[in-house]
C-alpha cells in the first residue's frame, strides 16, 4: 500500500470556457467536480496505475462530504480521511479553450484545532507500518504547525518507510532539512529554497540541505533529477496542450510507482514525464489520458550518467 497525506483537501471545480476575458460574464461550456488536494490526485493516478493506495488528510462540512463520496468512486483508493469541524475548500479552475491557459483559484482551507491535529498524527503513525511508502503533498490549512510535514518526514523515516515531500516555501524548507527519500520541486519552488535560478545549482543545493534526491520539475522542460546514483535530464517530445492542472501530481504519482517497483531511474523519469503530459490532455486533475501516454512513453528522451538504479 502506498500512503498519501493531503493536510488541505478540496474539492476540485474545472469550467471550461470559450475565451476568458476579464470584467465581463462567461457561459461556462462544461463543469467537473473530483475529489483533490495534491495527495488525493496522486492516489487517484496511482490507483489507474494499479497500486493500492490509501488517502489520509482532513475533510470537513458539505464540501468534505462531496470529496468523500466522490473519493469513494475511485477503485483502489482507501479513504482514511479525518473528519474535522471545519468546511473543506474549494479550488476553482477555468479553461480558456482558445488558447489552453487556466487560470486557478484556491481558497486557504478550514481551520484545524489541536485536538483534530493530535487526532492525524495518532492515524499516520497507524496506517504508516503498512505502508511500502508515504507522499506528503500539498499546502497546509490554518491551524497545522509549519514544521508539520518535518516531524511527518521523521517519523516515517523512524519507521523505515521511504518518504516523497512535495510542498513548498517554510514547510519545504524546513521538510528538506528532515531528510526525506524524495522531493518534487517546480522550478519556482526549487529557487525559492536555494536562492538560485540555475535548476542544475539549486538541485545540487537542495541535497546538501538534507533531501536524498531531488526532482525538478521544469515544465515544458521536463524533469531533472540529482540522486545518489547519478543525474538526470528526461524531456518530452513537445509541449501538450490543455489543462496542467494535476501534471506535476500525476508525476510524483510515477516517481512513487517507479520507487516501491524498484525501476531504474531513466525509466523512472520517463514514465513522470510521459505521464503528466498525458495529464495535461485530460479534462481534470488525478486523471490522465492513456491514449496520450501510450502515445509519448517511447518518445520521451532522458540524458545524463550514473548506475540508473
Amino acid at each position: 500500500m502506498i500512503l498519501t497525506v493531503t493536510l488541505n483537501t478540496a474539492l476540485d471545480i474545472t469550467y471550461r470556457v470559450g475565451v476568458l476575458r476579464p470584467h465581463t460574464s462567461h457561459r461556462v461550456s462544461d463543469v467537473t467536480e473530483r475529489p483533490g488536494g495534491k495527495g488525493v490526485n496522486v492516489a487517484r493516478v496511482l490507483a489507474a496505475l494499479g497500486h493500492e493506495t490509501t488517502v489520509t488528510g482532513f475533510a470537513g462540512g458539505a464540501t468534505g462530504r462531496s470529496v468523500r463520496e466522490r473519493l469513494a468512486e475511485s477503485a483502489g483508493v482507501v479513504d482514511a480521511l479525518l473528519p474535522i469541524a471545519g468546511p473543506t475548500r474549494r479550488t476553482i479552475a477555468v479553461v480558456d479553450e482558445l488558447s489552453g491557459d487556466t487560470t486557478q483559484l484556491n481558497e486557504p482551507g478550514p481551520q484545524i484545532a489541536a485536538a483534530e491535529w493530535a487526532a492525524f498524527l495518532g492515524r499516520y503513525e497507524e496506517l504508516l507500518p503498512g505502508a511500502s511508502a508515504v507522499a506528503l503533498c500539498g499546502s497546509l490549512p490554518p491551524g497545522v504547525p509549519v514544521g508539520a510535514y518535518a516531524g511527518l518526514i521523521k517519523t516515517a523515516r523512524s519507521a523505515g518507510v521511504p518518504v516523497l515531500l512535495d510542498t513548498s516555501g517554510e514547510p519545504l524548507r524546513r521538510g528538506v532539512a528532515a531528510r526525506p527519500d524524495l522531493v518534487k520541486p517546480n522550478a519556482d519552488e526549487l529557487a525559492e529554497l536555494t536562492g538560485s535560478h540555475d535548476p542544475a545549482r539549486a538541485t545540487q543545493d537542495a541535497r546538501r540541505r538534507g533531501a536524498r534526491t531531488v526532482v525538478a520539475s521544469l515544465g515544458p522542460r521536463g524533469l531533472l533529477a540529482v540522486t545518489p546514483e547519478g543525474r538526470w535530464h528526461a524531456t518530452p517530445p513537445a509541449p501538450v496542450h490543455g489543462n496542467p492542472t494535476g501534471a506535476g501530481d500525476s508525476a510524483v504519482a510515477a516517481l512513487l510507482s517507479g520507487l516501491v517497483t524498484q525501476l531504474p531511474w531513466p525509466t523512472r523519469l520517463t514514465h513522470a514525464v510521459a505521464l503528466s503530459g498525458a495529464t495535461v490532455a485530460s479534462p481534470a486533475a488525478g486523471e490522465y489520458d492513456p491514449g496520450v501516454y501510450a502515445e509519448l512513453l517511447p518518445r520521451v528522451t532522458v540524458s545524463g550518467e550514473g548506475s540508473a538504479a
